[in-house]
């Protein structure tokens, strides 16, 4: 990997796989070039040389008061573990690579918003303890398709925050290779998920299969038991949802339809930029283009 002096805030939004003609999903041209998607787009920054601007009060006071740090913090390190776990487990060294890559750089996310929160002097609760999974490819799948969730929406929330002015340009400047490289590990995952399927006869691609069904539905479900939760909060005065009060903090004044609206321009936009050939997250996409045909 490459060192760096000084932070280069530049995120990778172009790549192509060189070889010409279809990536058929379970061919070894396929893995190749899902897996130099992240090798090829790497980006060195290292989260202690990150210059943070310094904020106004007002800004600052905006920063600190938004209620999903903790949450935000616990997300990327359950995510770095449970990759990690799963590529230790993996036979194939390519994919194995790769994958570690993805989880050093969700390591690395936690890494930069925990710099962030100390350098502003934001309280951090304590971090929960991560216990390896007793399935790490279910743990993996679990994770990775709670990224394309949360991803689809912090894409929207992040533009949001940028033309709102809710973040200063310097603070939107700094963060953009962290929001652009969940776009990068949520292209890796469905790309894996389809290359693993491919791969396996038919009664082992039915339980896998089930798999990636009970993990979207956990997810589902825990998102909807997390509105339920925040409901309940809000009658009390407490905030805590990484999703629902990150929301409703930055997109004041901007209907569901608006903000759904949002999050769909701003996933193609972050998406389009990497090879056509290989498959993009769609589930959410899908969900919200049919819930709009029902919205006014």
């Amino acid at each position: 990997m490459l060192d760096i002096a000084q932070y280069d805030p530049t995120p990778y939004y172009n790549w192509s796989f060189p070889d010409q003609g279809r990536l058929q999903p379970g061919g070894k041209a396929h893995r190749d070039a899902f897996c130099r998607l992240l090798t090829e787009t790497y980006n060195p920054y290292k989260p202690a040389v990150i210059p943070w601007p310094d904020l106004s009060p007002a800004e600052l006071q905006r920063l600190a008061s938004l209620p999903f740090w903790d949450t935000a913090v616990a997300i990327e390190g359950r995510a770095s573990l449970r990759m990690e776990w799963q590529a230790n487990r993996l036979s194939d060294p390519v994919i194995a690579e790769a994958l570690s890559l993805n989880a050093a750089e969700e390591r690395r996310h936690k890494e930069v918003l925990h710099n962030m929160l100390t350098f502003y002097r934001i309280e951090l609760g304590p971090e929960p303890i991560y216990l390896p999974p007793n399935n790490p490819e279910f743990g993996f799948l679990r994770t990775g398709f709670g990224e394309c969730i949360n991803s689809f929406f912090a894409f929207g929330l992040f533009d949001l925050a940028r033309s709102s002015g809710f973040f200063p340009p310097a603070l939107v400047e700094t963060f953009e290779p962290v929001i652009q490289e969940e776009a990068r590990h949520i292209m890796f995952f469905v790309n894996f998920v389809a290359y693993r399927r491919a791969n396996l006869g038919f009664l082992r691609r039915c339980l896998f299969d089930a798999k990636c069904l009970i993990a979207i539905g956990e997810q589902f479900a825990s998102r909807i038991g997390m509105a339920i939760e925040t409901r309940r909060r809000r009658r009390k005065g407490v905030r805590s949802n990484f999703l629902t009060d990150g929301a409703s903090a930055v997109a004041t004044g901007f209907s569901k339809r608006q903000f759904f609206e949002l999050c769909l321009s701003e996933n193609d936009r972050r998406m389009k930029g990497y090879d056509a050939r290989l498959l993009r997250p769609m589930m959410m996409p899908r969900l919200m283009r049919l819930a709009l045909r029902f919205m006014k």
